[in-house]
């Protein structure tokens, strides 16, 4: 197996379809999984393809420079909730931007349900996945671009919706992720954030009204995964001057 780093981002973001496929298992072992988002007519089977081991892309220096770790390999719970109200959405050729894409469940299912998607993440190898991933389901990729919360792009532009799942697991998180959205959202627009009850959601909460952001609903949903039960907290934020 080639060392993830063997295969540069450069030349994975020149390849497409099969080429893209063969050169991601040359990077790490490949796994997929089926996942059945939606409800009623609109369900469906999605076949994602994955890193088999996510303990496997750890690096030692990108944890040392800011603690970096490959969340993006696994499936949460939050993005499978995320999916399921995205596809219920009508996109009607909205702009919507994805912080942290991850393997693109959410990403999937945004552009299933006609956005027009720019997903983002902190790894350029979840970026590249996502785009392999969408293009063997829908047969087509969505726009993709490399995203440092931490230096937020001046070019990204705006968007009527912006989404995340379960990405406030630091406690720093709260007061990032709440500006990022004031960056990102378009006036009138909204947030969907999906989160399971993670360590910085509270802090989050308190952050968006000095982002100037508010939360227009919160919802829970039960997902059930086997014989484990939890509750993910669905959140849609607007700026809070948005009618």
């Amino acid at each position: 197996m080639t060392d993830p780093q063997a295969v540069g981002n450069a030349s994975l973001a020149a390849l497409h379809g099969d080429a893209l496929d063969a050169a991601l298992a040359q990077c790490f072992p490949i796994a997929e999984e089926t996942v059945a988002i939606g409800t009623g007519a609109s369900r469906r089977e999605v076949v994602l393809r994955k890193p088999t081991n996510a303990d496997l892309l750890i690096s030692e220096a990108d944890y040392v420079m800011d603690e970096r770790l490959p969340y993006w390999a696994d499936l949460w719970p939050s993005a499978r909730v995320l999916a399921d109200v995205l596809l219920a959405e009508s996109g009607a050729g909205r702009r919507l931007l994805e912080l942290g894409c991850g393997l693109g469940l959410d990403t999937i299912a945004a552009m299933a349900a006609g956005f027009e998607v720019t997903a983002t993440d902190y790894y350029e190898q979840a970026i590249h996945m996502t785009r392999a991933n969408a293009a063997r389901v829908l047969g087509r990729e969505p726009a993709v671009r490399m995203v440092n919360w931490r230096a937020w792009p001046d070019d990204l532009g705006r968007f009527e919706v912006v989404t995340a799942a379960d990405v406030l697991y630091e406690k720093e998180y709260a007061t990032l992720v709440a500006e990022c959205l004031a960056r990102a959202l378009a006036p009138g627009g909204v947030a969907i954030i999906a989160d399971p009850g993670r360590l910085a959601l509270p802090a989050f909460r308190t952050a968006l009204p000095s982002s100037g952001l508010r939360i227009a609903r919160e919802d829970a949903v039960r997902f059930v995964d086997g014989t484990s039960t939890r509750e993910i907290r669905v959140l849609r934020v607007q700026h809070v001057d948005a009618p």
